[in-house]
């Protein structure tokens, strides 16, 4: 198959769809198939990939490129370098890996657009339920895939810490409310902490609120980190923390913790339940109570902590980068079939 590999972004950039992108790519290439990707994101660092990839095409390139193909596949919608196949017509597939709204959960001309895209595409993937529901498409529920090479136990690391959160400081992250379950748990687990693993407009007023608890020997402001240092941090802890207000469409830091030995305990919203599956706990959205009484549930029960662990070796199989990938061509190959 000559498949035409759609993504807004890419390599160097640093994100979900990014790492994804990539890890799907090398995938089809090595199934056997010819590639070529388009991406707006631009690329100083000469890394060598084993297909082609076109950045910032011009319109003529993307006629040239939709020509060439036998199949498209989106990467997340991405009109912006998908409007020839109007013209061509090649069957299409489109994966959902975020939600089709705007950040308030309203519909925007751009997502009623994306949306009548969507009832083109020959065969569509989400990666959550959630996601698949909230589009109201037929869609195929495939979760994400995890980098198997870099996320993984190492057993010299000594699991010494208690509490570890990753991602963007941000308001919707929830990250106040792992602070707030820390200074409500702190007069019962004296040698409790919090690790908190990334940059963001919100770290001064975290700073602020730690102080303002008394937990300033406790919580530990990493910054972003990034291949085995990041690998190494996870590791060393015990539970991680993904206490999300916003409802997130999956949730890879999930699979990232997972597959380094933390217990994930993620809020109940968005695609974060199929992300943890029966290998972590989840909590009420925003109830600090109940993200206390979840943390206290592995602290004091070894048994549901082995339990946990065991369960996570069959979670993150299904989530192996071969299995995830060899779905998608499934879709995309019953995709071309259809028009012949």
């Amino acid at each position: 198959m000559k498949i035409l590999f759609i993504t807004h972004r890419f390599y160097p950039d640093i994100g979900g769809i990014e790492v994804n992108s990539e890890i799907l790519a090398s995938a089809f290439v090595e199934a056997g198939h010819d590639l070529r990707l388009l991406t707006w994101s631009t690329d100083t660092t000469g890394k060598f990939f084993p297909y082609k990839i076109i950045r910032n095409p011009n319109k003529l390139r993307l006629l040239q490129e939709h020509a060439w193909a036998d199949v498209v596949f989106e990467n997340n919608p991405c009109l912006r370098m998908a409007w020839p196949a109007i013209f061509f017509k090649k069957p299409s597939v489109v994966a959902l890996r975020t939600w089709v709204s705007r950040t308030n959960g309203e519909l925007g001309w751009q997502d009623r657009l994306k949306l009548l895209w969507l009832r083109r595409a020959t065969a569509t993937i989400a990666v959550s339920e959630a996601v698949r529901r909230k589009s109201r498409c037929n869609a195929v529920v495939i979760g994400n895939p995890y980098r198997t090479n870099l996320f993984r136990i190492i057993p010299a690391v000594p699991r010494n810490n208690s509490l570890v959160y990753l991602g963007r400081l941000v308001s919707d992250k929830g990250i106040d409310l792992a602070i707030k379950a820390l200074y409500k748990l702190s007069p019962v687990y004296e040698n409790l902490s919090l690790t908190i693993i990334g940059s963001g407009p919100e770290r001064e007023s975290l700073e602020k609120m730690v102080l303002q608890f008394g937990l300033e020997d406790r919580v530990k402001f990493m910054g972003a980190l990034r291949g085995q240092l990041l690998v190494n941090c996870l590791n060393s802890h015990k539970i991680l923390l993904v206490p999300s207000i916003w409802e997130e469409p999956f949730g890879n830091i999930v699979l990232e913790g997972m597959a380094c030995g933390c217990i994930p305990i993620v809020s109940d919203g968005g695609g974060l339940p199929d992300a943890v599956g029966d290998a972590g706990l989840k909590f009420q959205r925003g109830d600090v109570d109940a993200l206390s009484d979840r943390i206290t549930e592995i602290l004091e029960n070894g048994k549901l902590e082995m339990e946990l662990k065991s369960a996570a070796y069959n979670h993150l199989a299904i989530h192996h980068p071969d299995l995830v990938s060899r779905r998608y061509l499934n879709v995309i190959e019953e995709a071309l079939s259809k028009t012949k």
